[in-house]
């Protein structure tokens, strides 16, 4: 008899903690922000697309915002003008957080939740960042280009250095190579967010008498142009190639032979999980919103949520068209 007591006080109060935490109300009026810079490419299409699907479940409103180019100062005009919109909560990949932080405190000090993806801004006072553990991305990434180059060459890595996210890892590569004293780092190239920019350098570096044994691109546009120029010159094969991100053509790339492999974010995810995260926010504000939650160890919220990496060569490559299929194929719209 008291075993079937306790079962039921237990099963009891299980109700009432549920029925306590359970989905908050929504309102028609509730809306919920993506702001990026060059929001056209198929990786922030995919982050949208987790987005509307959370916003879809919870029956609120969802939008992007962000110039069509990499433009950081664009970035800010657009972060700007949601703001002023006075949404339930923004979500926003800083393409230059010196330039992003005063308006996401100024934001948060108006009352509205915001969270960083994909690229942080770690002086500013948001909530919480969703996305990669971007150190151990260019780790992995960078074990493996050692293990192609059999723990020695020459390598050229493109990136863009005001990112904080490429610049962790940056690091996370030079980590990795730290293990093989026979490797080095030739060049390290800012190619400005600009596929045009990544296309010219990838010609010069291969064309040069010090051609590198290999070249790493720590964002995804670079990568499909520096293909594009290693199949022309016939060097498939003769020069390593590790990429990031799922770009089509980068998948393509790996599909001939081109280009090695490269490291999968998972953008649906921070797109969905941040919409969930914000909508939780703005129900539940923490009090002070603007409050530096990292120092607290009371904190109601975590400082950083990862969302996770893979690895992508030829093999796996069929697991991964299987997996976007089911998602509906976000991000690369027919």
């Amino acid at each position: 008899m008291m075993k079937n007591i306790w079962v039921a006080v237990a099963g009891t109060v299980t109700l009432v903690f549920l029925s306590g935490c359970g989905a908050p109300a929504h309102e028609p009026t509730e809306k919920y922000f993506l702001v990026a810079a060059n929001i056209k490419l198929a990786y922030w299409q995919t982050v949208l697309a987790g987005l509307n699907h959370a916003a879809s479940e919870m029956k609120v409103k969802s939008d992007i915002a962000g110039p069509d180019t990499y433009d950081p100062q664009g970035e800010e005009k657009e972060f700007q003008r949601a703001v002023a919109l006075k949404p339930s909560g923004i979500m926003v990949s800083a393409a230059d957080a010196k330039v992003l932080a005063p308006d996401i405190d100024s934001a948060l000090g108006q009352g509205i939740p915001v969270i960083t993806v994909d690229s942080d801004a770690p002086d500013s006072k948001r909530l919480l960042f969703i996305g990669t553990d971007n150190f151990n991305a260019g780790k992995l990434g960078g074990e493996l280009v050692a293990k192609l180059l059999n723990g020695k060459g020459s390598v050229a890595i493109f990136t863009i250095p005001a990112q904080a996210n490429l610049n962790e890892r940056l690091e996370g590569y030079q980590s990795a190579f730290q293990a093989h004293p026979g490797i080095k780092v030739a060049q390290t190239i800012d190619m400005k967010g600009d596929a045009p920019v990544a296309f010219d350098n990838a010609r010069t570096i291969i064309e040069s008498k010090n051609r590198v044994d290999a070249i790493v691109c720590l964002e995804a546009i670079a990568c499909p142009e520096v293909g594009e120029v290693v199949n022309r010159e016939n060097l498939t094969g003769k020069i390593t190639i590790v990429a990031m991100d799922t770009d089509q053509r980068t998948l393509d790339w790996i599909q001939k032979g081109v280009i090695s492999a490269t490291i999968a974010q998972k953008p649906y995810t921070m797109g969905y999980y941040g919409c969930k995260v914000l909508d939780d926010l703005h129900h539940h504000k923490p009090n002070p919103l603007s409050g530096d939650w990292r120092a607290n160890s009371y904190s109601p919220i975590p400082t950083f949520i990862d969302t996770g990496t893979s690895m992508l060569q030829k093999g796996s490559l069929d697991a991964f068209k299987q997996q976007q299929q089911s998602a509906g194929n976000p991000g690369n719209p027919q």
